[in-house]
């Protein structure tokens, strides 16, 4: 008995000393293709001028690269089933690279358009496929820790890398900036190779009936709806942060700046705190979570007005905006898991594209609020959708109980 105890534990500490390594990895990638996610953000004005068309077709950039990761991450993931989880990570990073490739040369929009296009269907299977990795490589109860380190990746991008490629592509030109991106992707190819084990555990190829099952499974559907809505209510207020916090909290450009950094900071550890939170029972802290992330958003738009409350109520945004993430992609599994075990990677692959949609969602609503309230009004409409995260959740925690 006490020979199994202590085989138990060094395989757990195997476990998880293997996981660190693998974990960098997939963090790495996830800052590549975080950075490539959001960098066009600052790049609009750059890109309308160079190839003469308006911000609003630019536009099309963030919206045509969120639809790619959506319509591409469940198919590619179910076409894909039968790889090795080590290969598909690198042909994944190489899409990602060629697609960066053709974006930083091309001379027309078309092709910049489908070069973005392409692009996200790394993004999609490579966040769906890399959640399943992760917890593979750490103890059962630190699986939600897994997923936010990997997820620290797309966090830091959001700090560091998409204003650094910003700054590359205001001084050297945007292609410079794409480009840039393309060697992250070959430094994460390397990594993955060198650093991802082999012997990762195969799931069984997702039959036709078994993906159909998956789409109209009411439990499954309503955790992608919690996604969905969820994580998208910060979005209505975070797309327009930096008018946000010029225009009502009344902060100078280069303080701004500034302010995003920290922003970025307090997101990190939202993210890192999020999936201690989660790892025992994902459901109840994301409940938990939600309420706190509404009471925030809703009461962020009597701070921002002025200007120390308003910073606070920035960090505290930033502090809960993305700490639901690793609860989220941990809770779809789990479902997938209890429901459809075979079509766990799609699962992954739709909870991904249910973050894209709320992303969509989010920033096209916080585009209307805009326009016909006004910036300071989109936090307390971005809570409302969290609110509404909150029933669900809920009701999937009751249905779950029964």
């Amino acid at each position: 008995m006490s020979d199994t105890l202590v085989q138990s534990s060094s395989h757990t500490k195997e476990t998880t000393k293997r996981g660190i390594w693998p974990l960098l990895a997939l963090a790495i990638s996830a800052f590549g293709i975080g950075t490539t996610e959001f960098v066009p953000v600052g790049l609009l004005a750059s890109i309308s001028d160079s190839l003469n068309i308006s911000i609003t077709v630019a536009g099309l950039l963030i919206s045509g690269y969120a639809i790619g990761v959506a319509v591409g991450a469940p198919i590619i993931t179910a076409l894909t089933n039968r790889m090795s989880r080590k290969s598909l990570l690198m042909w994944l990073m190489v899409i990602f690279i060629v697609g960066n490739v053709v974006a930083g040369l091309s001379s027309s929009f078309g092709l910049l358009l489908v070069a973005r296009f392409i692009t996200a269907f790394s993004h999609g299977v490579f966040f769906s496929i890399g959640s399943t990795i992760a917890v593979q490589l750490v103890a059962p109860e630190k699986k939600a820790s897994a997923i936010a380190l990997m997820f620290t990746g797309l966090t830091i991008a959001i700090v560091t890398g998409v204003p650094l490629g910003t700054f590359i592509g205001q001084t050297f030109g945007w292609r410079a900036t794409f480009l840039g991106v393309a060697l992250l992707g070959v430094i994460a190819i390397i990594a993955s190779a060198i650093l991802i084990p082999k012997d990762l555990k195969q799931s069984p190829p997702a039959k036709f009936s078994d993906m159909l099952r998956l789409i109209t499974n009411r439990r499954l559907l309503l955790g992608f709806a919690i996604t969905a809505l969820g994580y998208g209510g910060t979005f209505v207020a975070f797309t327009y942060l930096t008018p946000i916090l010029e225009d009502v909290v009344k902060l100078s450009p280069k303080v701004v700046g500034i302010i995003l950094l920290v922003y970025g900071v307090a997101v990190a550890v939202g993210n890192e705190v999020g999936g201690r939170w989660a790892n025992r029972n994902p459901v109840r802290a994301l409940f938990m979570m939600f309420i706190i992330q509404a009471a925030v958003l809703i009461a962020m738009s009597f701070m921002i007005p002025f200007k120390v409350a308003g910073l606070i109520a920035v960090f505290l945004m930033g502090l809960f905006a993305f700490m639901n993430v690793p609860g989220l992609q941990l809770y779809v599994v789990q479902l997938a898991e209890k429901y459809v075990p075979s079509a766990v990677d799609v699962a992954s692959a739709l909870n991904i594209a249910a973050f894209n949609i709320g992303i969509a969602i989010g920033a096209s609503l916080g585009g209307v609020v805009v326009e016909n309230m006004g910036l300071v009004h989109t936090p307390w409409i971005g809570g409302l959708m969290v609110v509404v995260a909150i029933v669900l959740t809920g009701v999937s925690a009751k249905l779950e109980r029964n």
